[in-house]
């Protein structure tokens, strides 16, 4: 009947420890496997499984892992077999790592084995975070036929689009991603001047000597990882290397597996554009069914249970619970029982915004917000309309009438990069230095803050300098603002600016910001800018992404690029604004604007860039409306 589920504990827990499972190459993968048990023994009868293969170390299943603590157990008691697998080349498991490359045959190996145990109903479902989710699509494209159910959450849908590397820019969470699996690797773990070399690098300083150079930065102790590292940090064009199935599922939507799926992700987490766009692609090409739920939430699974992101919060309504969340899925897909799920739109948005624009008990601006359910994403009763640039700074929907090609101009200074604040992003760490004993997991330290934060420059924000002013004041920094709105104006969905530009160099980057302006209280004489969504292009990708063509100085070109996706109410009163610059670091990689190869440049130098907003060049932000 609706509402039944397994969440009733049923059953004890059996628990086999590194069990080595073939793969087609002969490596075996360390894998521990949680059994329903029954007075200390098995209990009899055949369980559907729920796997999760992470490179986090299957031990080591702490707050600081993209998992839960107790999952196994959680799982366990409720009548299912969970199984979690060091990834090939990562702790237990034998191999060597090159990331995602194997994930996809490894993977479904492990699918197909599990099938054959005497234990298996043969129904598989996959789940887990971030890297967790990466390996369940590199493994669906390959469709293993005993696949039954997946929860990707905040996983990559195109690396080179928006994830390693984003509208040909390299975002450098993966830089702070390599330097945490060459500490963490098997290499390291038996070479104690190795471990202690890159357990102690500070990844800080080598954000401010960019380019690093291949043989002289910490990454050398282990080669293996300086290899990936260095391949996708200087591999700009979207060729052959990045359509592999590792890399592109994207690309393979026709042969990904046809099952129920459940994409979740948050607007201020790392993954925001890939798992939207995962699913409009697989709604578009599959049966599934295929959900999507995407909250206030920066990246990892146990963020889902703060009401907040960043200095913002938006109400206790947006916490979940994640392993109910997810049994209450596997209970319709795996088990087959009525619990509702199926009575629900396929689509479920947190809403932000609403809230009274004043500082909680915590210290937070209540930003506030609300649940909905939609049929469709995007949605279809969506205006999109185009907000232009102007002269003044100004920001309308009235297009330009100006014939003045002008435009707007600044100077990028790669040496000076604007800082920063608030973002989309992951993993972009430091180690603390600590005893060896404590997994190094457990020490890592975020260089950038992620999430909603109020765009002035601060002493705890990396790149800033005093007097810590407000970003906008920024010679370099171009904010165009609507007049306070006289009614609230809703923005959900994807977003996409055109801009017309030119520069003095032969390639350069823009950025791209979105910004609800809150007005002046007491708690915030200033007002309160609060970013929302961002984005850069490297301009030498103007016309293909396939194949970089540089820019003839003072030129003008055409830019279109995506900005994440979000769901935002800006209330009567705010403003919107939107920032324009040529960096934003160290979210993404510098542009030294010199031409050279993407990632071996051997020198800075300075681009006097122009972005312009005349009757035939008319720059706009398109911004998804949501009618009343």
């Amino acid at each position: 009947m609706e509402g039944q589920s397994s969440s009733k504990f049923e059953y004890g827990v059996f628990v086999e420890k590194d069990v080595m499972i073939l793969m087609r190459d002969r490596i075996k993968l360390a894998t521990d496997i949680y059994r329903p048990a029954i007075n200390g023994s098995l209990a009899d009868g055949r369980f559907p499984t729920i796997l999760v293969r992470t490179p986090y170390n299957k031990e080591f299943r702490t707050q600081a892992d993209p998992g839960l603590p107790g999952e196994g157990e959680f799982f366990a008691k409720r009548g299912y077999v969970y199984i979690v697998q060091d990834v090939r080349g990562r702790h237990k498991s034998e191999g060597k790592f090159y990331i995602f490359k194997d994930e996809g045959p490894d993977g479904y190996d492990t699918v197909e084995w599990i099938a054959k145990q005497p234990w298996s109903n043969g129904k598989v479902g996959t789940t887990g975070t971030s890297y967790l989710s990466w390996v369940q699509s590199a493994m669906a494209v390959y469709n293993p036929p005993h696949l039954c159910a997946m929860m990707p959450d905040e996983g990559a849908w195109n690396a080179y689009m928006s994830s390693f590397r984003h509208n040909g820019c390299f975002e450098m969470r993966f830089m702070g991603w390599a330097f945490f699996g060459a500490a963490s690797s098997k290499e390291a773990q038996v070479d104690t001047v190795a471990y202690d070399e890159l357990s102690n690098t500070d990844l800080r300083e080598w954000l401010k000597r960019m380019p690093i150079k291949e043989g002289y930065n910490p990454l050398a102790i282990v080669p293996a990882y300086e290899k990936w590292f260095f391949d996708i940090f200087t591999h700009g064009e979207y060729d052959e290397y990045w359509k592999q199935k590792g890399f592109a599922f994207q690309e393979y939507v026709d042969e990904h597996s046809d099952v129920p799926i459940y994409c979740t992700g948050g607007w201020y987490d790392s993954y925001t554009r890939s798992t939207t766009e995962m699913f409009t692609d697989l709604s578009d090409k599959k049966k599934g069914p295929i959900r999507m739920l995407m909250g206030p939430w920066t990246h990892g699974p146990t963020n889902k249970e703060l009401s907040y992101a960043g200095d913002v919060d938006f109400g206790k309504d947006t916490i979940i619970d994640w392993l109910d969340f997810r049994l209450r899925f596997f209970d319709k897909y795996l088990k087959g029982l009525d619990n509702g799920l199926d009575n629900e739109p396929p689509v479920k948005i947190f809403v932000m915004g609403g809230g009274r624009g004043i500082r909680n008990k915590n210290g937070r601006l209540d930003h506030g917000g609300k649940w909905r359910f939609e049929n469709e994403w995007p949605i279809k009763r969506t205006r999109y309309t185009e907000y232009y640039l102007h002269k003044g700074m100004k920001l309308s929907t009235s297009p330009p009438t100006e014939n003045d090609t002008t435009g707007t101009t600044f100077i990028y200074d790669p040496n000076n990069p604007v800082p920063t604040i608030g973002a989309n992003i992951s993993f972009l760490i430091y180690f603390e230095r600590t005893e060896r004993s404590i997994d190094i997991l457990e020490r890592t330290i975020p260089i950038v803050r992620a999430g909603a934060l109020n765009q002035i420059e601060g002493p705890d924000i990396f790149g800033c300098t005093k007097p810590y002013l407000p970003l906008a004041s920024r010679q370099d920094v171009l904010s165009f603002s609507t007049h306070p709105l006289e009614k609230d104006l809703e923005v959900t969905g994807p977003i996409s600016v055109t801009f017309w530009v030119s520069s003095s160099a032969p390639d350069t980057d823009f950025t791209a910001k979105l910004i609800d302006v809150h007005p002046q209280n007491e708690d915030y004489p200033s007002g309160y800018a609060m970013n929302i969504s961002d984005s850069i292009m490297r301009a030498r990708f103007y016309k293909s992404w396939e194949k970089q063509e540089l820019l003839q100085s003072g030129k003008i070109y055409k830019l279109q690029f995506k900005l994440y996706p979000t769901s935002n109410l800006f209330a009567a009163g705010h403003m919107i604004r939107f920032d324009i610059s040529s960096s934003n670091y160290p979210r993404f990689d510098l542009n030294p604007n010199t031409g050279e190869p993407i990632g071996r440049s051997t020198y800075t130098q300075l681009a006097k860039n122009t972005i312009y907003h005349d009757t035939n060049h008319p720059s706009h932000i398109l911004l998804p409306i949501i009618p009343k």
